[in-house]
């Protein structure tokens, strides 16, 4: 028999990667304020996380100006969504299982 376990992804074991990736599975895209305002993390500790998600290819990051300031906003990518709701299966598996 399979191990709930195993199904979860390594990647979402952060609980700010699994904010991010919560926001965006629900939003088309966020720039990074907004996104560390709904967090409540630090500058440092989002970029981390963002730099991850980035590397595993589950978010696409767009850099851009609005006037003068620079504007980086992320969206998830394919394959980060359909990372994300495999690892969500598998919280709902586990939580049915401890029942």
């Amino acid at each position: 028999m399979k191990n709930p376990i195993d199904s979860l992804n390594k990647v979402f074991d952060s609980r700010v990667r699994l904010g991010v990736m919560s926001v965006l599975l629900v939003n088309e895209e966020i720039n990074f304020n907004d996104l560390k305002e709904l967090l409540q993390v630090t500058d440092g500790n989002l970029a981390s996380h963002l730099s991850n998600l980035e590397e595993n290819g589950y978010i696409k990051v767009k850099k851009g100006f609005i006037g003068r300031k620079t504007n980086t906003t992320y969206s998830i990518t394919k394959a980060g969504e359909k990372a994300f709701k495999e690892h969500l299966g598998g919280l709902e598996n586990m939580i049915k299982g401890a029942k």
